[in-house]
Order: C-alpha cells, then structure tokens, then sequence
C-alpha cells in the first residue's frame, strides 16, 4: 500500500529536481517481457513513474500482462494513459483522467470518460484529472481523437484551453505534439502555458534527445514524456525479449537505461 499518492510522488519529483521524467510504454509495441525490461532500465536511470497506454491496440490481455510485467521488476508507480474506457486495468496504480478539450468528437471530451468512471472507482485507481490537448503535428494521436490541433504558431489558443481545463477543475495540462511527432511542441507554448497559470504542465511527442528535453524543462515543462526513443533504443524489430539469448537482451537494456539517464539529468533544473 503506498503511502503517497501517485499525484504527490510526481509532486515531490518536480519539487525536488525542478521537473520530472515519465517513460511511455505502449503495451501494443512490444511482448510484457520487453516492457518490463524497458520499465526495470527506466527505473535505474531514475525516471519518476511507468506511463501505460497508446492510441491503439493498448487494451485487454497485453494491457493486463504488460502490467504484471512491470510491476514485477519496478515500484516505479504505474499511471494509465488509456485512448478509451478500454485502455483501463485494474492493475495500474493511477490514471490520468483526461478530457481531450480539442477533439471534435464527443467520445474523446466526456464519452469514454462516463463509459470509464465506474471503473476507476471499482478498481480504486488513483485518478489525476488533465485537460489533455493535441498540438501539430499531432500524429496517430491526433487523428484516432478526431482533434483539431493547435497550431504551432498559436501559443494564446494553447492557453486558452488550459485555462479552461484549469476552471473546470483540471490540476494537468498536457501538451502532446504525437508520438514519434517531427517536431516538438514549441517553447514559446510551453513558456505561455505555463506563464497562464498551469499547475502541473506535462509535454510529449517528438522529444528524441535530451537538449529537446531541456528546452522544454527550461521553458516550462514540470513533466517531461518519452516514448518512442526509447522504442528505437530498445530495438524492438528485433524481437527484444524471450526470443533473443540473454547477453543481447542484457545489452539492449543498458543501452535503454543510458537513453533514458540522458533525458533524466537533462531535464533536472
């Protein structure tokens, strides 16, 4: 039983080092035994909390398995990142309970989020409220939540939002540019989100190296979010896993915990 809350641990984090470090495990881009492999080097490198979850196929039994899976090798906190009431599991030590405002489909605003509520309770998952918003380029993300993405070049729309998610009780605002995203959510967002008021500002998509990753911590960011570097890191086309012989795995992993280190202290400020 922790004795903090999910909320208070990343809380602490941000208090401590000036920003904190989620890694994204998407459980439909790899076996649960390359997760937890992928989870046991991010908690090594120093990494805050497991963030679980993708725009697609992240649901059911590899949800489940790949959760088992990383709880068996990290204390790290598990948070949900569920693209629908589907992407949730009882398993997880949190959620991030989010509304995406930009989307123009009524699932993504409040319909998962009514289909998912009870669910949440029943498994007592810890909830963290978000005004979750999609910035372009946007990627699967974007077009799986049917999202009006926010221009790059308006920063004041971005805040907008986020103030709206902050009135409406909201204590996260995540800027999300899309996994595997070309380009980062810009600074000058960043820097306004921020400067408007938000609490906790988390941001995601297209943040490959750890310089992006201190401009973004530099600009604003509390919580910085990676995932696809990690994937490229890992070398998952080649069956990262049960399927390759020890040695080569234990390298893979080494190689995970350095990517991730390097965005760690990038971001420490």
């Amino acid at each position: 039983m922790r004795q903090i809350t999910v909320e208070q641990h990343l809380d602490y984090a941000i208090r401590r080092d000036g920003a904190a470090h989620l890694t994204l495990i998407d459980p439909d881009a790899q076996a649960p035994s390359a997760a937890s492999g992928i989870a046991e080097a991010a908690a090594k490198a120093g990494s805050s909390a497991i963030m679980i979850g993708g725009s697609v196929g992240a649901s059911g039994d590899i949800l489940d398995e790949t959760l088992h899976a990383i709880r068996d090798v990290t204390e790290l906190p598990t948070i949900l990142f569920p693209s629908s009431a589907c992407g949730l599991c009882k398993y997880a030590d949190a959620v991030f309970f989010m509304s995406l405002l930009n989307s123009r489909d009524v699932n993504y605003l409040i319909g998962n989020q009514v289909a998912g509520a009870k669910a949440v309770m029943g498994y007592g998952i810890e909830p963290i409220p978000m005004a979750y918003l999609i910035v372009e380029p946007g990627g699967t993300a974007g077009w799986v939540g049917d999202a009006k993405l926010i221009p790059r070049e308006k920063p004041e729309l971005a805040v907008a939002y986020s103030l709206a998610g902050r009135f409406l009780g909201m204590r996260y605002t995540y800027l999300e540019a899309g996994s595997g995203a070309s380009d980062p959510v810009p600074q000058e967002m960043i820097r306004a989100v921020k400067s408007a008021g938000c609490e906790t500002l988390v941001v995601g998509g297209g943040i490959r190296d750890a310089e992006t990753a201190r401009a973004a911590a530099r600009a604003g960011a509390d919580i910085i979010v990676t995932g696809t570097a990690v994937e490229e890191a890992s070398d998952m086309q080649s069956g990262i896993g049960s399927e390759i012989e020890h040695g080569r795995e234990s390298e893979t992993e080494t190689q995970i915990q350095k990517t991730i280190s390097k965005f760690v202290n990038a971001i420490k400020r």
